[in-house]
C-alpha cells in the first residue's frame, strides 16, 4: 500500500474519524493544487468504506471487496473521468451529460457489497453544463451509503450551486521544511530537493515530479539558453527550432514564463519589471498558439527575439541559474 505524505495523512485520517464518527458527507469536494495527491487520498477512503475487515483506519487489502477494487471490477465503485468520443479517435475534453446520469442510475441501485456505493469525479472542473444540472439533481437527493465526491483544482469552476452541496476537503502546500524532508525521504540529496522546490514555489508534488522526470533538467536548460539568447551567444532561430523539436515544448515555455517572473522579483527598476511583465504574458501567450495551426517555431523565434530585445541590453544571470545567480 502506497505510503502517504504527511499532508496526505492528515487529512485521510481526519476523514476516516468523521466516517467512523458517522458525520462523512454524502458529496466531498476534494480541492486544492495539483499534484497533492487528492485522488490517492479519495481512493483510500474508498477502499476503506467498501472494505469488508478494515483494521483501525486502514483498508485490509486482502477481502474480497479490497481485492476487486484493486482488480477494478468493485460493482460498488464508479469512476468518472474523459471517455473516448463517439469516433473513437480521441478522449473526450469534458465530462458529458450521459456519463452522470448512468451514474445517477447506478447511485440509484442497492450496493451489490456491504452497504455503501462510491463514486468519484475526476477531474469535476471538466464537467459540461448540462452536466452539471443533472449532477445537481443527485446531490440534492443522497441516499444512505452513497457517496459521490469530486476531485479538482480549479473549485471555482464549479457551479455555486455544486460546491455548496459538498463537504469541502482542502489540500495545501505544506510549509518548507515538511516538504524539503519529504523530498529528501524519497532519496533526492539537500542541494538538488531545495533547487527543485524554490523552481517549483513550494510545491513538492511538482518539484518531485520535476526530480523523477526531465523537469528540472529542461528548466535548467531553458534558464541557460534565456541567457545565451541574451547574450548573443546563440542564435535565436536555433533555438527555438530546438525548444519545439519535441513534445516538450509546452513544457519550455512554461518554464521561459516562471524564470521572467524570478528575474523580475530580485529587480527594482519599474521598466524592467514592466517589461519582464509583458514577455510572461506574451511567452504564456505562445504556449497556448502550440495547440493551433500556427508555426511554432516562428512564434518561440518572435519571443526569443523579444526577450533578447527587452532583457539583452541588461546584466542578466538570476534566470540563467533557474533563479540562482553564479
Amino acid at each position: 500500500m502506497t505510503v502517504f505524505a504527511p499532508w496526505q495523512q492528515r487529512v485521510y485520517d481526519q476523514l476516516v474519524a468523521s466516517a467512523d464518527a458517522g458525520r462523512l458527507g454524502h458529496g466531498l469536494l476534494f480541492s486544492g493544487p495539483a499534484r497533492l495527491g487528492k485522488a490517492a487520498v479519495a481512493e483510500r477512503l474508498a477502499q476503506r468504506l467498501l472494505c469488508e475487515r478494515p483494521s483501525g483506519g486502514e483498508p485490509c487489502g486482502r477481502c474480497r471487496g479490497c481485492l476487486l477494487l484493486a482488480a477494478g471490477t468493485h460493482p460498488d465503485f464508479h469512476r468518472i473521468s474523459f471517455v473516448p468520443n463517439k469516433e473513437g479517435t480521441r478522449l473526450r475534453t469534458e465530462i458529458v451529460i450521459e456519463q452522470i446520469r448512468r451514474l445517477s442510475e447506478q447511485l440509484s441501485l442497492t450496493p451489490q457489497y456491504g452497504g455503501a456505493q462510491v463514486a468519484i469525479i475526476d477531474p469535476a472542473d471538466a464537467i459540461n453544463n448540462a452536466a452539471c444540472n443533472a449532477l445537481l439533481k443527485t446531490l440534492e437527493e443522497p441516499v444512505a451509503g452513497r457517496y459521490l465526491w469530486l476531485i479538482t483544482a480549479h473549485p471555482a469552476r464549479l457551479p455555486a450551486t455544486i460546491r455548496s452541496r459538498c463537504q469541502r476537503v482542502a489540500f495545501a502546500v505544506p510549509g518548507r521544511t515538511e516538504a524539503l524532508q519529504w523530498l529528501r525521504d524519497a532519496g533526492h540529496s539537500e542541494d538538488t530537493a531545495i533547487e527543485a522546490l524554490d523552481a517549483a514555489r513550494g510545491h513538492p508534488g511538482l518539484a518531485r515530479e520535476w526530480l523523477e522526470g526531465e523537469g528540472l533538467a529542461l528548466r535548467r536548460q531553458v534558464a541557460q539558453d534565456l541567457e545565451q539568447v541574451a547574450r548573443g551567444q546563440v542564435g535565436v532561430v536555433e533555438t527555438a527550432q530546438r525548444w519545439v523539436a519535441d513534445e516538450h515544448a509546452a513544457s519550455r515555455l512554461g518554464h521561459a514564463a516562471d524564470l521572467a517572473v524570478v528575474e523580475a522579483a530580485r529587480l527594482t527598476e519599474p521598466g524592467r519589471v514592466r517589461s519582464l511583465g509583458d514577455w510572461f504574458d506574451r511567452a504564456n501567450r505562445t504556449r497556448d498558439l502550440l495547440r493551433t495551426t500556427v508555426r511554432a517555431d516562428l512564434a518561440v523565434v518572435e519571443l526569443l527575439m523579444a526577450w533578447r530585445t527587452s532583457v539583452g541590453r541588461h546584466e542578466t544571470g538570476g534566470a540563467a541559474a533557474g533563479g540562482r545567480r553564479r
